[in-house]
């Protein structure tokens, strides 16, 4: 396909109507904050389109509107502040294409899509861990996860986008069909004949495995890129056709505490070294890590605490500084019969080399292999468990907050990080994420996907002077891990925010943030879609 700078826009698919909508304050009150729990959400309506046409009329009609699909949003910006809501839950279509595509409605849920590719033996790899997110936010926000390390993020694995601009026309885009090029700028041929001019952003984002930090930026833009991770300011994504791939590898999944975080940092190490050489020399019997959590010494008390260690019958002692959950790829014929013979044999010292055998020698080198659970392909209950005490942590804090707000301050918060370093300065930054809550006297768990260098800071608030002092820990550390290279935001977007918002600008300076908003003046000058998310 050859590559141009210039697009033409389209009429809508579908009669261009009004949708179902809601009006009743009691049909509106479940969709008025998203899982942020960003307070203060109201709309005069809530629209259910069925068809690009509906969508458009909406786009034409309402004041101002918010795109929304599970509201699963970590950053509030799926809360609605005014606006209507356009909900994509009935934009709903899969088609399964050749050649490992897919063509996917926005109103989709990820396991809605994981379901129907499993029936054609195909897999999404990227998708991240909330499997009830809707691709459209997921491609709306560059969705990553734990298994980032391995597969990348949403962006990588986008062939194609339906969008219904503010102005209710439609770009069918697929990459690499509009690239921006030395011009730096795109060209939009409206159906009136009128040309809308869209300059691509010129400043550098920071070189690491995820960055959702406002509009892409990088020489010789993608289109498609300009719109994923762009929090629907740019447009409304209706349809999108991902790449898939023949359905992955059985999965192993162990749970491996340490007496020492230093230690453990070292062990994820070689645990990335070990991965990058298997996939270098296609090694069918080495080490293939898909993903490394990670939770401190603080996340494993508030486990103990809760009683989540017995609750998944897992062994988490006060002489454990951290805990890594590693997911090991195996090849799908993988036998779990011999592999318990091989955890036997092992602790028996016999020889032999297998893909468990390598991690086994190697959590046995770092003292890791007394307490270390493993949960074989195949046994999908044990899986779980393990699996769902990461997800423990973050509630475990939730519920704190939630507590602290009724008992103390109901101006009580969340204050969370979500920040990214290149791994060779993953060390560095941990030192600095207890510094600046330690100096504060704060009460703080760190818990994340260790494996690309992203982790994800939380105070646990005791006082409204607690939140206000995490805030200020937060903008402080955004100024260090950018002078280590990384991004203050790396997987969750920005929304509305005010710190995340903060971090934007901290990132990218007045100059940066300006080239943003002559991208969103160019394709909604009237400033309509999702008024306040990524700035003001």
């Amino acid at each position: 396909m050859s590559e141009t700078s210039r697009i033409r826009t389209r009429r809508p698919r579908g009669e261009v109507r009004s949708p179902r909508v809601h009006r009743d304050p009691d049909d509106l009150a479940a969709m008025l904050q998203d899982a942020s729990r960003f307070p203060g959400g109201h709309s005069p309506a809530l629209y259910l389109p069925r068809s690009e046409g509906e969508v458009s009329w909406v786009l034409k009609e309402a004041v101002s509107v918010l795109a929304v699909g599970a509201q699963s949003s970590l950053t509030g910006g799926g809360t609605p502040f005014g606006e209507s809501l356009l909900a994509t839950r009935d934009l709903d279509r899969i088609e399964i294409r050749s050649g490992g595509l897919v063509r996917v409605g926005a109103g989709v849920p990820l396991v809605v899509l994981a379901e129907r590719l499993a029936d054609s033996d195909l897999w999404f790899p990227p998708a991240p861990t909330f499997d009830g997110a809707f691709v459209g936010g997921v491609v709306s926000t560059n969705a990553a996860g734990a298994a980032t390390w391995k597969y990348g993020t949403t962006r990588q694995w986008v062939e194609e986008l339906t969008v219904v601009l503010a102005s209710g026309e439609v770009l069918d885009v697929a990459r690499g069909q509009v690239v921006a090029g030395e011009a730096g700028w795109f060209e939009i041929e409206c159906l009136d004949g009128t040309v809308i001019t869209v300059p691509a952003p010129s400043y550098s984002l920071p070189q690491v495995p995820k960055c959702s930090a406002g509009y892409h930026a990088c020489p010789g833009l993608d289109l498609v890129d300009l719109f994923v991770g762009s929090e629907g300011t740019l447009g409304v994504v209706t349809e999108v056709t991902l790449r898939v791939v023949e359905s992955g590898p059985a999965v192993l999944v162990c749970l491996v505490p340490l007496a020492s975080e230093s230690r453990g940092l070292d062990l994820v190490g070689r645990l990335r070294e070990a991965s990058l050489k298997t996939w270098q020399e296609a090694d069918a019997l080495g080490l293939d890590v898909r993903a490394i959590e990670h939770m401190d010494r603080r996340c494993l008390e508030l486990l103990r605490a809760d009683g989540k260690d017995r609750e998944h019958h897992v062994r988490l002692g006060d002489h454990h500084d951290l805990a890594l959950l590693v997911q090991l790829e195996v090849p799908r014929d993988f036998d779990s019969e011999a592999a318990m013979d091989e955890l036997s044999a092992h602790a028996e010292g016999a020889p032999g080399d297998s893909p468990l055998r390598r991690l086994l020698r190697l959590l046995e080198e770092f003292d890791a292999i007394d307490d270390v659970e493993v949960a074989l392909p195949g046994d999908q209950r044990r899986s779980a468990e393990l699996l769902a005490l990461r997800e423990a942590v973050p509630m475990a804090v939730n519920h704190r907050v939630e507590a602290a707000k009724r008992s103390v301050d109901e101006s009580i918060h969340k204050v969370a990080g979500d920040m990214i370093v290149p791994f060779d300065r993953f060390a560095e930054m941990m030192g600095m994420y207890r510094q600046a809550f330690e100096s504060r006297g704060l009460d703080y768990a760190i818990w994340g996907h260790i494996s690309d260098g992203n982790v994800h800071p939380n105070v646990i608030p005791r006082s409204l002077d607690d939140v206000e002092a995490g805030k200020q820990a937060l903008l402080e550390l955004g100024r260090e891990v950018a002078r280590l290279g990384g991004s203050p935001l790396a997987e969750h977007g920005v929304g509305r925010n005010p710190v995340k918002q903060a971090l934007l600008h901290q990132l990218h300076g007045d100059a940066g943030i300006d080239q943003m908003r002559a991208v969103r003046r160019a394709l909604d000058p009237h400033g309509r879609l999702a008024p306040g998310v990524l700035f003001r």
